[in-house]
């Protein structure tokens, strides 16, 4: 048996990685070994390890790293923390390969922890763009140290290429999050409203806004602008996600609880939705709104528009239902009224996702697989393409 570990430190990554983790489970030659961190772990965020406990799955290691400051001091020492709790466990499972999806900081420390003790890893989500936030260079960082990779389209599946990785471990295989919005069986909307305790009418949009690690403006300000032109749209009944564990991602999450409190007949917030409840909610919602990369991947599978505003996200492929829009509360608004007009919405009808894929997972598992029993070593060359273009 093949020791397979895999690492999650946040409730949208988990549901991503579902499919993966379940079917190492059931494999006859693999053993899954799963490492819970993070967010998954914090009163704060939902204690969403919970969820992965309920789905049927062990949490092997459980590592406790979150300081209770967001600042940038907090999450670097946060991660000091990660990297030696990893460097424990992976001592301890002695993991034949590790299965890392993303950019975050807590791969970051996965990736690096297992780099030293020289433990292949396959990383997942490769080669994309994000300009507006550090986790572009994480992810390009992980990339290096990585040595199965597997990407969501072709165009990323090249960059990684150019990255210097060999092409014949650089894999095009769909986006995973694609996958379940195909594979997950979803609620009916008298399921959902009767969990949510929200009623859902043609007029529902969903929030979703995360800090912008790289940019001048606060993170504060940018959201505040988000609020106003949802002020502007009293019609609008809103379901709020909360933010994630970036930098001033409690500022954020503390302005949503303000503004529910002052609009408790509209909206609602949620510290977790999880993947279930929010794949059967864009079925019934009007758009998606905000900077997560769930409305650039997962929200065109359904036909919806997505508002994605500012720089978070720039440079990731997009569906024509994405409309990009700048900050300000003017520009929100305008691309707010696109999003929801009736014109627009049957114009994305037929549009195509470009993160579609085949049998994304199980692509995944078989690759890694074939490369487990040909043996998989750490070390590799630099694939140069200015000394391949010359020949």
């Amino acid at each position: 048996m093949k020791k397979i570990c895999i690492v999650t430190g946040t409730r949208a990554e988990y549901g991503l990685l579902k499919p993966i983790i379940k079917k190492i489970q059931e494999s006859k030659t693999m053993e899954l070994h799963l490492v819970v961190t993070g967010s998954h772990l914090s009163p704060e965020f939902g204690k969403t390890y919970q969820e992965i406990e309920s789905d049927g799955f062990v949490n092997n290691f459980k590592i406790e790293m979150l300081m209770s400051s967001d600042t940038s001091v907090g999450i670097t020492k946060s991660m000091g923390v990660c990297l030696i709790g990893l460097a424990d466990c992976f001592n301890s499972i002695n993991p034949d390969m590790v299965i890392i999806l993303g950019d975050r900081y807590e791969m970051l420390m996965a990736a690096t922890a297992a780099m030293i003790a020289r433990i292949p890893i396959a990383h997942i989500g490769g080669g994309e763009i994000t300009e507006g936030a550090y986790d572009d260079a994480i992810r390009h960082s992980i990339t290096k140290m990585s040595q199965l990779h597997f990407a969501a389209t072709e165009e990323y599946r090249n960059r990684i290429i150019q990255l210097g990785e060999k092409p014949e471990r650089v894999y095009n295989v769909g986006a995973l999050g694609v996958e379940n919005t195909k594979k997950v069986l979803l609620w009916t909307k008298t399921e959902l409203e009767k969990d949510l305790q929200f009623e859902f009418d043609n007029n529902t949009v969903i929030i979703t806004y995360h800090p912008v690690t790289l940019d001048n403006l606060s993170s504060q300000e940018q959201f505040a602008n988000l609020l106003k032109a949802m002020d502007k749209r009293s019609d609008l009944r809103i379901i709020f996600t909360k933010a994630n564990a970036d930098t001033d991602g409690r500022v954020i999450n503390q302005m949503i609880d303000e503004y529910v409190d002052k609009n408790k007949e509209r909206c609602v917030a949620f510290t977790s939705l999880g993947q279930v409840r929010y794949l059967s909610a864009l079925q019934f919602c009007k758009a998606v709104i905000g900077n997560s990369s769930s409305g650039i991947i997962e929200v065109p599978s359904f036909h919806k528009p997505t508002v994605n505003i500012g720089n978070r996200q720039q440079g990731r492929i997009a569906a024509e239902s994405v409309i990009h829009c700048g900050y300000s509360c003017k520009e929100i608004e305008t691309a707010m009224e696109t999003a929801l007009s009736k014109e627009f919405n049957n114009q994305i009808l037929k549009c195509k996702n470009p993160y579609e894929g085949d049998n994304t997972s199980s692509t995944i598992i078989h690759v890694i697989k074939e490369f487990l029993d040909n043996g998989i070593g750490v070390k590799k060359q630099f694939y140069d393409l200015i000394n391949i273009n010359h020949i």
